[in-house]
């Protein structure tokens, strides 16, 4: 490429990226300050009135070391909106409306982050990590069956000689600097997932659109329609971000995988180099699988939404209007190129249009009257009164609420014999007979009643409704005095 070229394609990038829009901002310091505080954490999504009052009152912080003006927190959310920083969307629990950071803020936040506080560029684990996917990706690309067979025969050599070590009881531990350097390593990978799942979220809103207009181009019976409209949903798996989202759901899916990868996680926080970690550090990795199940979440919601969306409006035949009004817009247009030599748009018609007293700027802001939206269906009869089973009753409270002085009487119970007690020694000796919902119980009573440490962990188990044993870990909860009922 020609320095011109280059010049001409960076220019567009600085002209489009809202990224770089936001890094050359000369209020950077506290847009990414205010929106990094709020709205950083993966997945983060805040109502938009919240988000104005939170904003409001940093501004009235920040008012005394920087010139913000008198712009409210409404103001700047507008701004940062239209300059592509910000995503505003339809609220799905709530009327209302949410905002969250777009894909292109979070990768200009992780920028700041990175001149913050730099991290070194080379090590020996990044490296072995880069060594062993060249060396994973000559095998896999190589059509030689020897030399294939050559390097499997080579890795269970290797693995035979390991193996041999350990049955003689040779153990090399990895020292405590190139652990940590590993899981550093991790760590930034993890950092790197809020932006993945933004840009796959972001692709399929894309995609959305462009299929909604394809239909509208498309010719055909209904079925051939939704049949095209589909298979364009193929296009994300092609894309990076496709990809990234593919691995990422492979391994949530699994429940084996998923809880191989929980199991190792709480493995490696019970190791002794781990002691070294920062708090933040720690909650990041004890966090990782639970964030990598959000985002996932996430984006199959976006997805699914996306397919129902889709279906909806091609079965509900609003494609079949939509298209009526297109043409209908199509033909006044080409219309209104002839008419336009015998009579100027601005002449008078002689006749006379009264304007509604609310102003539109679209035809789309428009809703014909439906009388099938008030219609409210066959009509309700008096139901035959029953008689009321207290047994059936106090059953469904039970399946519905959690039993809190049966929880109380069991951590006052193991009180009398210890001076203090933990949330996994109460399960001990008194199972949960709620399943989930009793340990969820206890962690809420030894939260207002004791104390929590986030510097040790405990398995807690229990047997779910199904019959099916679990186990979760979680920061020790401790019971310190008797619980009031």
């Amino acid at each position: 490429m020609s320095a011109l070229a280059a010049a001409l394609a960076y220019r567009r990038l600085v002209q489009e990226s809202a990224s770089l829009r936001l890094l050359r901002s000369d209020l950077l310091a506290v847009t990414a300050a205010v929106l990094s505080t709020h709205l950083s954490a993966p997945g983060a999504r805040m109502p938009a009135a919240e988000a104005h009052e939170l904003i409001d009152a940093d501004l009235d912080e920040l008012r005394d070391h920087f010139d913000l003006g008198a712009k409210s927190a409404k103001a700047y959310c507008d701004d940062w909106r239209a300059a592509g920083i910000l995503v505003r969307r339809p609220s799905a629990d709530a009327r209302g409306e949410t905002y969250e950071l777009s894909p292109e803020a979070i990768e200009a936040i992780r920028v700041l982050d990175q001149l913050d506080r730099p991290r070194s560029t080379v090590t020996e684990s990044r490296l072995v990590g880069l060594m062993t996917a060249v060396h994973r990706l000559a095998v896999d690309t190589d059509s030689d069956v020897g030399r294939r067979l050559g390097a499997l025969q080579a890795e269970r050599d290797r693995i035979d000689s390991e193996m041999d070590r350990l049955r003689c009881g040779d153990v090399d531990v990895l020292d405590d600097r190139r652990a940590l350097e590993r899981v550093t390593e991790v760590l930034l990978q993890a950092q790197d997932l809020p932006g993945d799942f933004a840009r796959v979220r972001a692709r399929f809103e894309t995609l959305n659109q462009e299929l909604r207009a394809s239909i509208l181009d498309a010719q055909g019976a209904q079925g051939a329609v939704l049949d095209d409209v589909f298979a364009g949903v193929d296009v994300i798996e092609s894309s990076d971000e496709g990809a990234t989202f593919t691995a990422f759901s492979a391994l949530i899916r699994d429940p084996e995988r998923s809880a191989a990868f929980d199991a190792d996680v709480a493995d490696i926080l019970d190791r002794d180099f781990a002691r070294g970690l920062s708090a933040d550090s720690r909650r990041a990795l004890r966090t990782l699988v639970r964030e990598l199940k959000n985002g996932s979440r996430q984006v199959h919601g976006v997805l699914t939404e996306f397919a129902r969306g889709l279906r909806r409006y091609v079965y509900s035949q609003e494609f079949a209007r939509d298209r009526a009004l297109r043409t209908a817009l199509q033909d006044a247009l080409a219309g209104a190129v002839p008419a336009s030599r015998q009579r100027r748009p601005y002449a008078e018609l002689g006749a006379e249009l009264e304007l509604p007293a609310l102003r539109s700027r679209s035809v789309g802001e428009l809703s014909p009257y439906d009388p099938s939206d008030f219609d409210t269906g066959v009509a309700l009869l008096d139901d035959t009164p029953g008689t009321v089973d207290l047994a059936v009753l106090a059953a469904l409270a039970r399946e519905t609420e959690i039993d809190y002085p049966e929880l109380v009487r069991n951590v006052n119970e193991v009180l009398t014999g210890a001076p203090s007690a933990t949330v996994g020694q109460v399960l001990a000796a008194h199972p949960a007979s709620q399943g989930v919902a009793s340990v969820v119980g206890l962690l809420s009573l030894a939260t207002r009643h004791g104390r929590v440490s986030d510097e040790e962990s405990e398995r807690l188990d229990w047997c779910g409704a199904d019959g099916i044993d679990r186990w979760a870990r979680v920061d020790v909860h401790v019971f310190t005095e008797p619980v009031d009922a």
